[in-house]
């Protein structure tokens, strides 16, 4: 698909846009990196305001969290207060993950077992 004539001319002007935007948005990203003589004010205006560290000893310190960490087991922290059966928490609410539709189909399983009897299907049985 995509081979009619108006989405040729549409990938066309794309890319011719994409041309005349290229200067300005380099512009706009060496501010943003702060490699720019502008940015480099703005840095110092930040200093003031938080600690600046350099890359090198966050790389150093990624590296020592990494050895510790590979000597636990790297557990993921769960809640535990959540019920592994029903995946309700201590107040009943499903995860934010859960849609709707899943809910109630846990909850209508969750009921039907309370019932005792549960509900027979009318009908004629064969």
């Amino acid at each position: 698909m995509a081979k009619s004539l108006r989405s040729k001319w549409k990938r066309k002007m794309r890319a011719e846009k994409r041309k005349k935007n290229a200067p300005k948005e380099l512009a706009r990203l060496k501010q943003a990196l702060s490699l720019d003589k502008k940015g480099e004010a703005i840095m110092t205006d930040v200093q003031e305001i938080a600690t600046v560290v350099p890359a090198d000893k966050i790389k150093k310190q990624k590296d020592v969290e990494i050895g510790e960490v590979e000597g636990d087991e790297g557990k993921m922290d769960m809640d535990s207060k959540r019920s592994k059966k029903t995946l309700l928490d201590d107040n009943g609410q499903y995860p934010v993950w859960m849609n709707q539709r899943q809910a109630k189909k846990l909850k209508g399983k969750r009921m039907g077992k309370k019932g005792g009897q549960g509900s027979k299907k009318k009908g004629i049985a064969w």
